[in-house]
């Protein structure tokens, strides 16, 4: 299938990187640390994970859903009920990148009561970022049993990367630990991601999520 031939993403999501994976024989859409996206068609997200956790989340009622890939808890001193963040980095930190997903995936005909939940993420890929995967492994799990949210399932810690793609909707998850593909890779990407939170100028500027 040509990129034109592709179908077109929901309205906000045309710059999240979408291709059509013949191995899979289905489109597919590519997410990085910090982005989200949401889905009502037959296509596949995937990601990859080290100390960052993904959240997928599915109305099988509805026919919706939708994954995010986050490498931090929370925003400096904030909990996910606050107001969210209107900046073009907010969704690097889990309480706005649950509370953006959700939002969307309820804007385009999902309902709260119907939503369920798979977990994935947060290993140890280095010492240093240990601690980062365990702290969003508790924050994710404590965000979703206080907001009431079912969870299905989960594939949480340990030291191996993780390739996730996601079926928003069969609700279907494959789960491929990296043993041994260039984990430097993973761990350079994860380390400037860090480093660019740190600037101030990374969490400011235009409202474009996307």
């Amino acid at each position: 299938m040509d990129k034109q031939d592709i179908p077109k993403p929901l309205p906000g999501f045309g710059a999240i990187n979408r291709y059509w994976d013949r191995r899979h024989n289905a489109i597919t859409a590519k997410i990085l640390p910090g982005e989200y996206y949401v889905s009502t068609q037959r296509e596949i997200i995937a990601t990859v994970l080290g100390s960052c956790v993904s959240a997928c989340v599915r109305d099988a009622r509805h026919g919706i859903g939708a994954m995010n890939h986050f490498l931090l808890p929370l925003h400096k001193g904030e909990h996910w009920s606050e107001k969210i963040a209107e900046d073009s980095q907010a969704t690097r930190y889990g309480n706005y990148a649950m509370e953006h997903m959700i939002n969307d995936v309820l804007k385009y005909g999902g309902r709260k009561q119907d939503l369920e939940f798979k977990v994935f993420g947060g290993s140890r890929v280095i010492g240093e970022m240990g601690t980062i995967g365990n702290n969003n492994i508790r924050f994710v799990l404590n965000y979703l049993e206080i907001e009431g949210y079912r969870l299905l399932a989960q594939d949480v810690g340990g030291r191996n990367p993780r390739k996730v793609l996601f079926d928003p909707q069969s609700g279907k998850v494959r789960v491929k630990k990296i043993q041994s593909l260039h984990n430097e890779t993973i761990i350079k990407r994860e380390e400037e991601f860090m480093q660019s939170l740190e600037k101030p100028e990374a969490i400011t500027g235009e409202i474009e999520l996307f």
